[in-house]
């Protein structure tokens, strides 16, 4: 389950990687259905890297709720952390984090950070992957992978929500490099791919063709929707009128991408949209986590 070697992960391309300085966590979850309820029926770590005990706030027979747990806060220069989740036929697993994921600024060699997420969904199962906003300052470079492997009728909805610096402290992010790639199939077919660096030094993060100067953005995603462009008009009545947020879908998978500025903004779209999209996904109404509100 795991996508790279810990004691050799890979190296973002421009990125220098310090062995010395290495500090690996890996954490590997599997959820199966057991009495009538889905259960995490092995939890495996290494380094800081741990969940809470399972929560069922929907109800027993409902979605198992689960807090991946990193307590360092943010990743630094020479950290790998690699987080995977299977999710057998049956099971329904919601995973969030307790607060924002921070990609502190590279030491001055410029050694980068790796972080990999790998979630496999089995035909029949649900998987809701919801962690909270990573912030990344000034300086920060590393590698971000999402891997999806879906199989059969799994049904998948996901996001991530990234700003980049901090304006409030007036610390824009204008050096360093992040390059993200996401990566989601359906019985090893590929239905979504992408790559995107973030880069302040190319003319594409400032550029009106690309990223115009945004320093907060977001990608939701759902696969296993009974009526995408049923579930997209909804999305367009409910959700605010504004051109900073799209909705498309492709190949079965819906992505809603925010692109602005202001990280509650985005972080409420994706909320709402959640909240719009669980009832003709899965038949539930949205179930806040709780640590969302703390």
């Amino acid at each position: 389950m795991i996508l790279c070697d810990i004691a050799n992960p890979p190296v973002a391309s421009g990125h220098r990687f310090d062995q010395g300085r290495h500090w690996a966590a890996s954490l590997a979850l599997r959820f199966a259905p057991r009495s009538g309820a889905t259960r995490l029926v092995h939890a495996r770590h290494q380094g800081p890297l741990r969940v809470q005990r399972p929560f069922y706030p929907e109800g027993r027979g409902q979605a198992c709720h689960v807090y991946v747990l990193h307590p360092p806060g943010g990743l630094v220069s020479g950290d790998a952390l690699v987080i995977s989740a299977h999710v057998e036929s049956g099971a329904h697993a919601l995973l969030t984090t307790p607060a924002a994921n921070k990609l502190y600024k590279a030491d001055s060699q410029g050694v980068a950070w790796t972080q990999r997420t790998q979630l496999d969904v089995e035909d029949g199962a649900t998987l809701e992957w919801l962690p909270q906003e990573t912030i990344a300052f000034d300086g920060s470079r590393g590698e971000q992978h999402t891997q999806i492997d879906l199989h059969g009728s799994a049904r998948c909805l996901g996001w991530e929500v990234m700003a980049l610096g901090r304006p409030a402290s007036d610390l824009p992010y204008l050096t360093g490099r992040i390059e993200q790639q996401f990566r989601l199939t359906l019985d090893g077919r590929p239905l979504w791919l992408e790559r995107q660096p973030l880069d302040p030094a190319h003319p594409r993060f400032t550029g009106r063709w690309g990223q115009g100067g945004a320093t907060v953005q977001a990608t939701l995603w759902a696969v296993g929707l009974a009526d995408t462009g049923e579930a997209i008009e909804a999305l367009r009545e409910a959700l605010p009128d504004h051109p900073r947020w799209a909705v498309t879908a492709r190949h079965g998978v819906l992505l809603l991408r925010y692109l602005g500025n202001a990280r509650n903004e985005a972080w409420a779209l994706c909320e709402q949209a959640w909240e719009v999209l669980r009832p003709r996904w899965i038949g539930c109404e949205a179930h806040t986590p709780r640590i969302w509100l703390t």
